[in-house]
């Protein structure tokens, strides 16, 4: 398609959008009395006006019912959780089965190493990437503590080559068969938070079983923004937040992928409790732990069912939709935004580079500019003007045009704003 950098050629991309009615679904921040552009649905999505009446309606069952609502409300709460399985299965490519949500993030994936992570003295070792988010860094440094390694002699990174910002898909299949049968476990970010890179999640994975190694992904930028296919990967495991592209509120609980092959394997570690234990017999107080079948297998502790509530509001909203129409427009608003961008550093002369592969297969909905010069001053000059981006160091901005909420209109009128910033700045 080719664009224009205008604000009529944007109306009529938004008049033809068919996702465009789903913005009135989200509550909109204001800044000098105007909604704002939010950029930074990659790091906590909008409010979903139907969230507050499934909390709502949680509280009224509780003021009305108390315990009963266990058993007895709308959505009885004892199997809440269970309402997640089959439309997240269809966000993520999975069984239903293979499927649920607990916890937060970082806690399902230190749940999820208990079974998927039993170093020996010759297989012991551990892939991720360089700098990866630090909560996964310093999850993969006391796992490995944990077990009386050092992690300086079981975690390998794989780093980016000299100049260049993003990963390369056949460098970290080469550092697998270089590790070879020292290896028990590759887990890695699916999107790499600071620069939207996409990787090969398929070939990885394939990579990883070759030499006996186990797989999961950290899918926190992943889910309910790009269409996986996690079941026909063949992962070994999966874990992504709900915060984010999934709009379910700020520490919301965190959705986890057990692929099916591991279900019956009623002797892998794992770190049981009460809702993991055979949902038929749960309230019999057997003393020994027999866990459900299939992802609910891996649950521990009663689930947050008020932290659950916002989620089951995205969650629905999603499957109204499907991952398709999602992603054929974050395809497009995205290269759009792209293309604004470079419009207004070819006319005004702004130095700063997007670092965000350029591939659509490459990225979801999120650029990263590197800002040479402007840096922290252009960042403060935009979220003053409304335009609400995330800031990290040294000098990146990151922006998701989130294809729910986020209209071509506004990748125009970003343009104009970041021209006139730039402007100011010189």
């Amino acid at each position: 398609m080719l664009f224009e950098n205008t604000r009529e050629f944007a109306k009529k991309m938004d008049a033809r959008d068919p996702l465009a009615s789903y913005r009135s679904e989200f509550q909109f921040p204001k800044v000098n009395d105007k909604e704002v552009i939010y950029f930074t649905g990659n790091s906590l999505g909008l409010l979903p006006k139907a969230a507050k009446k499934y909390v709502d309606d949680v509280m009224k069952d509780w003021g009305e019912m108390a315990v009963e609502g266990h058993f007895y409300a709308e959505k009885p709460w004892w199997d809440y959780h269970e309402r997640f399985s089959k439309p997240l299965s269809k966000i993520v490519g999975a069984l239903p089965s293979e499927v649920t949500v607990m916890n937060t993030l970082t806690v399902n994936l230190h749940m999820l190493m208990v079974s998927f992570y039993n170093p020996t003295p010759q297989r012991f070792k551990i892939i991720c990437e360089e700098k990866a988010f630090p909560s996964d860094q310093y999850m993969l440094q006391t796992q490995v503590k944990f077990h009386g390694l050092d992690p300086k002699d079981a975690i390998v990174e794989v780093k980016r080559r000299e100049g260049e910002h993003n990963l390369r898909n056949e460098d970290i299949i080469a550092k697998i068969n270089e590790v070879g049968d020292l290896l028990a476990l590759v887990l890695i970010g699916g999107i790499n938070y600071y620069t939207g890179q996409v990787l090969d999640m398929k070939a990885i994975t394939e990579a990883g079983h070759k030499v006996g190694a186990y797989v999961g992904w950290d899918l926190a930028h992943a889910a309910g923004n790009i269409e996986l296919s996690l079941h026909e990967w063949n992962a070994d495991f999966a874990a992504w937040c709900s915060y984010k592209y999934m709009n379910a509120g700020p520490g919301s609980v965190s959705g986890c992928f057990i692929h099916e092959k591991h279900h019956n394997n009623k002797e892998m570690k794992r770190f049981g409790g009460w809702y993991g234990h055979n949902k038929q017999r749960r309230f019999l107080m057997e003393p020994e732990y027999d866990p459900n079948e299939g992802a609910l297998g891996w649950q521990s502790s009663c689930t947050g069912v008020l932290a659950m509530a916002p989620y089951l509001a995205s969650v629905e909203m999603f499957d109204a939709i499907g991952m398709k129409a999602i992603s054929e427009k974050r395809d497009l608003i995205t290269a759009y935004l792209e293309f604004v961008i470079k419009e207004i550093a070819t006319e005004i002369g702004g130095n700063f580079e997007v670092i965000t592969p350029e591939n659509k297969k490459e990225r979801g909905s999120q650029l990263s500019v590197l800002l040479h010069g402007e840096g922290r001053k252009l960042f403060d000059y935009l979220m003053k003007e409304g335009v609400i981006v995330d800031w990290r160091e040294p000098a990146v901005i990151r922006m998701a045009p989130v294809p729910l909420y986020t209209r071509y209109e506004d990748m125009y009128e970003f343009g104009q704003i970041l021209k006139k910033g730039i402007l100011s700045l010189q």
